[in-house]
């Protein structure tokens, strides 16, 4: 399987506090990968880091063969990596349809030249029902729960090739978790690859191939989700609070 994604000897600082110690993994296409750990690992910084998002960065990050290392955060979603952030940032006085508007990119191709998944607010709104139903409701008037849904619907609209979902399980209700989890489901059978940061074991076994687990800024256990799944001590180690 050839890499989308791939991360070497990443490091990033907030000011002089170090929060990355060489990171390196990879995501390739088609496949789902968990970065996991507690509160505060990294696994945010990490995905903010490959974004552009941290100006005090080093290391190679490569998204399908080309070094974007050094790109701008909007040059990055040009090339087709979506971004879904935890705090999901709707815009609260624009409705659910403007707010996939300014999401929208052109389609694209995956460099094999094979047309990527083309998205639009239709094919999103069977793919989440809950938007379908109020798709003139302004972003501030809905649960947090739909709000997500939102959030991923408008990462979408940028038709990625690879999506980066930030913590999709984390405050909402349970049944919005089995949404999210079927929809990253529909999305793997699309052929996007999902790079998943998750700290919740039971969420991240339904939808994940491969697992990353940070700790301290550092990843200090890799491996199929199965494997996770069977291995107490590093659960016990790494994830459990």
């Amino acid at each position: 399987m050839s890499a989308m994604l791939s991360v070497e000897n990443l490091g990033a600082w907030y000011g002089a506090a170090r929060i990355l110690y060489d990171i390196a993994f990879e995501v390739g296409r088609g496949e789902v990968v968990a970065l996991m750990g507690r509160n505060g690992a990294g696994k945010t910084t990490t995905m903010k880091t490959i974004m552009g998002l941290i100006p005090e960065r080093q290391g190679t990050v490569r998204f399908n063969g080309d070094d974007i290392s050094r790109l701008r955060p909007f040059e990055i979603a040009r090339r087709g990596l979506g971004f879904t952030p935890e705090d999901r940032r709707i815009f609260a006085d624009l409705t659910v349809l403007e707010n996939l508007d300014i999401g929208r990119q052109p389609p694209r191709s995956f460099p094999d030249g094979t047309p990527a998944p083309a998205w639009t607010p239709d094919r999103l709104f069977s793919l989440f029902p809950n938007l379908g139903e109020m798709p003139n409701r302004p972003g501030g008037r809905m649960s947090g729960g739909e709000q997500q849904m939102l959030t991923v619907a408008r990462t979408l609209m940028g038709n990625p090739l690879l999506v980066l979902l930030d913590e999709p399980s984390e405050g909402v209700a349970p049944l919005i978790v089995e949404q999210m989890a079927n929809t990253i489901i529909e999305l793997k059978k699309e052929g996007l690859s999902i790079l998943l940061s998750e700290q919740n074991i039971h969420f991240a076994k339904l939808v994940s191939d491969r697992v990353y687990v940070l700790e301290k800024g550092q990843i200090h256990w890799q491996g199929s989700m199965a494997e996770l799944e069977a291995n107490q001590d590093v659960q016990k180690a790494y994830l459990t609070v």
